[in-house]
């Protein structure tokens, strides 16, 4: 394609509206419990088997679909989700509902694993990052823009105008995707086999393990931080919204930053992030109580989170760059398993000791991802070291 550019912005609009389908449902869960008649608890089927659908596919339906022309695969992608909203829009049972949601799920991983890989793919030599950071931009955005429009939507008009807001996203990229994306068929086509050899890599275990324990440290306690902002630190409900944006928008500006970071001191970058979320938490520990410091740490903790992700999928690609479709669903894997950990290690520590010490479910899980990420990158330099005495033998 000519345009790189209007390329990689085609794929992180879809890859927003994707993320758009995924999390715009938390904004209308009591919505959708009281329409369908079902309790919140029943109403949040839809956000955790969707979340245990993209777990389940990220190792396998990447892999198993990356022989395929790429663009095909996204346009009926988009078309599936697009299909499905429609569903979702009309559907009078919340069983069919239930069932428009799952359905398209399995095939989440696929489009993001594949914008990934073609991002990397587009970039001039050791700038990958720059324009893996540019498809995380959208994810960010379809967290953050996601889930206050369709609340916004739900209530002022109705529940239907909210689902239909999903759908109207997904066609629009698709009619983006079928006019202005070229055919990118699979240039090489490794076998499955070749693509999964790279689970006996002992790196790549240890990076999913990393990446388990980074995500989790972030949304182990993230996932709480509405209760923590209101009761720990004292926020009014108008203003634990407002820090809930802010932290999303820093997300975005996280993404940017950890492009370039990670294009110039990947290695450093990565070893400094989990002493660095420690450190925050640590203060939070002591100074989470009083809200305008709260509101400086939401900003630095929502800049981190935005670097958090692309160290994740960094770090996982880097440790199998022969199967990037294959490593990027397994990142997403990884992920989804680090956002359930820190969400129950975080559970724990409310329930035994109080809200507010759900931040040392953060400290215990960045103690886990320094052993791991630091015991990766001395393993890394003793290979290194070896390979340099091995050539000049």
């Amino acid at each position: 394609m000519k345009n790189k550019n209007l390329l990689l912005f085609i794929l992180a609009v879809g890859v927003f509206s994707i993320l758009n389908t995924e999390m715009g449902f938390i904004g209308i869960l009591p919505y959708i419990a009281e329409e369908y008649n079902v309790t919140i608890v029943q109403a949040g089927w839809l956000i955790s088997l969707f979340a245990l659908g993209v777990a389940v596919a990220g190792p396998t339906m990447p892999l198993m679909m990356s022989r395929f022309n790429r663009k095909h695969v996204m346009v009926f992608i988009l078309g599936l989700f697009t299909l499905c909203n429609v569903v979702a829009v009309f559907a009078e049972d919340f069983y069919v509902l239930l069932l428009a949601r799952v359905i398209p799920a399995f095939f989440h991983p696929v489009y993001c694993a594949m914008a990934f890989s073609v991002a990397a793919a587009l970039a001039r030599p050791g700038e990958a990052p720059k324009a893996v950071a540019k498809i995380n931009v959208g994810v960010s955005a379809g967290m953050v823009v996601g889930v206050p429009i369709s609340n916004f939507l739900a209530e002022q008009i109705s529940l239907s105008a909210s689902m239909t807001f999903f759908a109207v996203a997904t066609l629009l990229v698709l009619l983006a995707t079928l006019w202005l994306v070229p055919s990118m068929p699979a240039k090489s086509r490794m076998s499955y086999g070749s693509q999964l050899a790279v689970l006996k890599k002992p790196q790549l275990w240890a990076s999913i393990m990393a990446v388990v324990f980074l995500n989790g440290s972030i949304f182990g306690v993230f996932n709480y931080l509405a209760d923590f902002l209101s009761v720990v630190s004292g926020v009014t409900p108008a203003l634990v919204s407002l820090l809930l944006l802010v932290y999303g928008l820093c997300n975005i500006l996280g993404s940017l930053l950890a492009g370039n970071l990670l294009t110039i001191r990947p290695l450093s970058v990565v070893k400094a992030f989990p002493l660095a979320t420690a450190m925050l938490y640590g203060v939070m520990l002591g100074g989470g109580s009083v809200w305008p410091f709260m509101g400086v740490f939401v900003v630095m903790w929502g800049i981190l989170g935005g670097i958090n992700g692309n160290i994740n999928q960094y770090w996982i690609t880097k440790a199998a760059p022969e199967a990037p479709d294959f490593a990027n669903g397994l990142f997403l894997t990884a992920a989804n398993i680090g956002c359930v950990l820190g969400t129950t290690v975080g559970g724990w520590f409310i329930e035994g000791w109080g809200t507010e010490y759900v931040v040392l479910a953060g400290l215990v899980l960045c103690g886990a991802a320094v052993l791991v990420v630091w015991g990766q990158c001395l393993m890394m330099k003793s290979a290194s070291g070896l390979r340099i005495q091995a050539q000049k033998v």
